[in-house]
């Protein structure tokens, strides 16, 4: 089971967001999506889960494509996107039925269940989303990505305004996700990519200027991660 991003290329206009980008994840690796804003990593993590056509290239997961058959494609993925948009006039477990019943879970009860232990919900499903801190919300938004079982699982800053406690608690529920899926983290947190992570990606200017395991980096370079993304971003 992996994913495979082969010279993904984005334009807007003159500009070119995506460079030729190419990697590939495999099932349990947490791997770490860096780069400065505007690098593009919020447009190829769109163009991964098909919300964005690509000017060039091929994103394959499990051997299918989007063009293959954007809804069994997009059936794989999980995805919690930066502004993580939800109904905050819903209660909690009526928001995760709400995801149940689109993705037509079989015994949806059951899972439902599952996913709110798993994201620690359980004091909360009870209540309006709107009425809930920004951590727990971050929690609703994984929950619902998760609810289908993805075998793909894509972060955009999913960490982003959190206090240092609940900060902790969705790293931990971060890595625990792994064993059932690939995850890809975008942030510009460096020290949450040291904490999760197993690769890093770095991204500059829409090329992929780093794609290596975390030890590999630290120790070709020598240097802490705040240092080596300066060097590779500038």
């Amino acid at each position: 089971m992996s994913l495979s991003v082969d010279q993904l290329t984005k334009n807007y206009g003159a500009t070119l967001a995506v460079d030729h980008v190419s990697f590939a994840i495999s099932k349990g690796e947490v791997v770490g999506f860096l780069g400065p804003n505007g690098a593009g990593k919020s447009t190829t993590m769109k163009m991964i889960v098909g919300f964005l056509q690509a000017d060039n290239g091929k994103v394959t997961l499990n051997g299918l494509s989007h063009q293959d058959d954007a809804v069994a494609y997009k059936k794989m993925i999980g995805y919690l996107p930066e502004s993580n948009a939800l109904y905050e006039d819903m209660y909690v477990k009526e928001y995760l039925s709400f995801i149940a019943e689109g993705h037509q879970i079989e015994n949806p009860n059951n899972r439902i269940k599952e996913v709110i232990e798993l994201t620690g919900l359980d004091l909360m499903q009870l209540k309006k989303i709107g009425q809930l801190s920004k951590g727990y919300k971050q929690r609703v938004g994984i929950a619902g990505a998760i609810m289908h079982q993805p075998l793909l699982l894509l972060l955009d800053e999913p960490t982003a305004g959190l206090d240092p406690n609940q900060l902790i608690e969705i790293r931990t529920l971060i890595k625990s996700l792994s064993a059932q899926s690939m995850v890809l983290l975008s942030t510009h947190i460096l020290q949450e990519v040291t904490a999760i992570c197993d690769r890093v990606l770095v991204l500059h200017q829409g090329k992929l200027v780093a794609d290596a395991p975390m030890a590999t980096l630290l120790e070709k370079h020598q240097a802490s991660l705040e240092e080596i993304f300066k060097i590779l971003t500038h």
